[in-house]
């Protein structure tokens, strides 16, 4: 197991590098933030799995995305990958938009603004409103 610097560098963490594509504990950190009925950033995310922010982390992370949404639906549960987002504007990354979920969705707008932010926090809540229930 490789050590990361973690959110502390005084203080390292262990960090297992397959965290990063372990789609039942990402989906089960997504789960929590759904109950809470709140986003989780790109940043807090890999620190919930021991690591400090960085883009190549990051893009680790997104591709198991597609593994989380995919069990998610076959559990009858709405994708998660929209509750992870960007800290500067509360929206998720540009590969959540051109991956075609948005499209699914039913959206075909800018990626950033307020239409995009109103669509995003539209699907969120229905997130939040059925992780409520459970």
């Amino acid at each position: 197991m490789a050590l990361d610097p973690g959110l502390d560098s005084d203080a390292p963490v262990a960090a297992d590098v397959g965290a990063l594509g372990d789609a039942p504990r990402i989906r089960a950190i997504l789960t929590a933030a759904a109950r809470a009925g709140r986003s989780i950033s790109y940043s807090e995310l890999l620190g919930d799995l021991g690591f400090r922010f960085s883009r190549p982390k990051m893009r680790a992370v997104c591709k198991t995305l597609a593994e989380v949404d995919r069990l998610a639906a076959l559990d009858g549960e709405p994708d998660l990958a929209v509750l992870l987002v960007r800290e500067s504007d509360g929206l998720p990354g540009q590969g959540w938009w051109v991956g075609g979920t948005a499209l699914l969705l039913g959206y075909d707008g800018p990626w950033e603004g307020a239409a995009a932010t109103r669509f995003i926090r539209e699907q969120q809540q229905a997130v939040f409103d059925f992780w409520a229930e459970r």
